[in-house]
């Protein structure tokens, strides 16, 4: 999976995890980003990943998020993949 690719997965996840308080609530406590970090770093790769790791951390909830959002569950590890590849290109 491309960054571009990587990146419409996450934001699916994130469109997701903004339309459910408890979830959102749950992240933030978690990784105690607030609502306008949040926004802000909507384009963000760490961001995404950070999004993406949340759900993978928690395989019923990942599944519920598949779910309603008609992703494969398999398909937010890939992004995770791809957004974190694309980074280390960066730094290399």
């Amino acid at each position: 999976m491309n960054e571009d690719q990587a990146k419409i997965v996450a934001l699916r996840a994130l469109a997701y995890l903004v339309g459910d308080d408890s979830v959102l609530q749950r992240f933030m406590g978690l990784s105690g980003i607030d609502p306008s970090d949040l926004r802000q770093g909507a384009d963000d790769p760490a961001i995404l990943a950070g999004v993406l790791e949340f759900f993978l951390g928690n395989e019923a909830q990942l599944l519920e998020m598949c779910r309603e959002t008609g992703m494969a569950p398999e398909e937010p590890a890939q992004a995770r993949h791809g957004l974190t590849d694309s980074r280390h290109e960066e730094w290399s």
